[in-house]
């Protein structure tokens, strides 16, 4: 099984830091060039660049949430979400498809909700509560 994963290339987990000019501020952001390739892909599916994507991600978090937390693990998880959506063919693999051009509910609809965290070994999770 980690011969799967030990033999990746090691440059596609060495980290490289990219600035970003946010709305005029200019912000550093590290990721792993992995991650970078798939923001790669998922910009190029919609004719932007990396910077324009990552743009548009913060504006649309920023609009839906309110505020932004970890936003170099949120991009991080955004490409492991695209991967995800498309190995479960939510997503179509041809990259010509842009992204834009998808309905998001229809992507959506059946993937669950987050996963609840794993109980530490040995120790039962705990039930959930009724809400009255």
């Amino acid at each position: 099984m980690c011969k799967i994963f030990i033999s990746a290339d090691p440059a596609s987990y060495e980290s490289r830091t990219r600035s970003v000019r946010l709305h005029g501020v200019v912000t550093s952001l590290r990721l792993e060039n992995l991650h970078w390739a798939v923001l790669q892909e998922i910009a190029g599916r919609d004719g932007m660049t990396v910077a324009q994507l990552i743009e548009k991600l913060y504006d649309e978090l920023v609009a839906d949430r309110g505020a932004v937390g970890n936003f170099s693990s949120f991009l991080r998880v955004c490409a492991l979400r695209y991967e995800n959506l498309i190995a479960q063919g939510l997503i179509p693999r041809d990259a010509s498809i842009p992204i834009r051009s998808l309905d998001a509910d229809r992507v959506l609809n059946g993937v669950p909700c987050a996963p609840r965290p794993a109980a530490p070994a040995g120790q039962a999770r705990p039930a959930k509560r009724a809400l009255n």
